[in-house]
């Protein structure tokens, strides 16, 4: 599994940008957009594993993992 699966990843329709936008919370925000939700998503993807990558080299603490921390349960039940 790569290290970047352990961060739950978001894409999401913007009524105000009228196209879907990528973040990954806990790693980093709104950083990718476009028209087409799943290439938004790889891109996403790659941003993420990027960014890992260059925080690991750089010897900084990497943010907690986010899956299994019942993320989506906390969206649930704040709609």
């Amino acid at each position: 599994m790569k290290e970047s699966a352990q961060y739950v990843k978001i894409v999401e329709w913007s009524e105000e940008d009228q196209c879907f936008v990528g973040q990954c919370p806990g790693v980093i925000g709104p950083c990718c957009h476009g028209d087409d939700e799943i290439e938004v998503y790889k891109e996403l993807c790659l941003i993420v594993d990027e960014w890992l990558n260059i925080s690991k080299k750089e010897n900084r603490v990497l943010p907690s993992p986010t899956i299994g921390k019942g993320i989506a349960d906390q969206f649930a039940a704040a709609v």
